[in-house]
């Protein structure tokens, strides 16, 4: 019996715009309020069309073995049966019910 090969879906804000990654190991990580995602996954460049986004998203994520995305910045993460098509969407302010948390999710403790 072969072990399930897991693939998460990352969707993620930054700079204002909606990423979908794929990715085989998702974790907390070792930075405090971040989210490490390691081994993402494209698909092969011997497809005859070519996706612009999925190409930009490539490009953007050449030589990064391992990246840290703030937890704020988390829409959410799924495990999948199969990787899809990594997108970059255009954030539309009217139409979204995305939003942001406007401080940090970890306050401080007050000091007596």
């Amino acid at each position: 019996m072969t072990p399930k090969k897991c693939v998460y879906k990352i969707t993620f804000l930054n700079g204002g715009k909606v990423y979908e990654i794929y990715a085989k190991q998702v974790s907390q990580g070792g930075l405090f309020g971040f989210v490490e995602i390691e081994q993402l996954l494209f698909d092969q460049k011997s497809a005859l069309v070519v996706d612009p986004s999925e190409e930009q998203l490539r490009t953007e994520f050449s030589g990064v073995q391992r990246t840290y995305i703030p937890l704020q910045s988390i829409i959410r993460i799924d495990e999948v049966e199969k990787r899809g098509t990594s997108k970059i969407h255009h954030l539309n302010e009217k139409d979204t019910k995305v939003h942001t948390l406007p401080t940090t999710i970890y306050t401080p403790a007050k000091k007596d």
